[in-house]
């Protein structure tokens, strides 16, 4: 829950560098694991989960900017 309360917290374009910084984290992730396998995939998973979070964000606030 604290994670969506940060999201909303951030403007739009702070999300939208959110987005690029944790999409080259999380590729980085996945081509460190492929190399060597990481202790906790979960931080993978969670990673991919918030990319998600932060693009449903940045949508909802597109739409609602259109609907206004």
């Amino acid at each position: 829950m604290k994670k969506k309360l940060e999201i909303r917290e951030l403007s739009t374009d702070e999300v939208r560098d959110r987005i690029s910084s944790e999409k080259t984290n999380y590729n980085k992730m996945k081509l460190n694991h492929k190399i060597s396998p990481v202790e906790k995939t979960s931080h993978i998973r969670d990673t991919r989960r918030l990319i998600a979070s932060l693009i449903t964000e940045l949508k909802q606030r597109e739409t609602k900017a259109l609907n206004s």
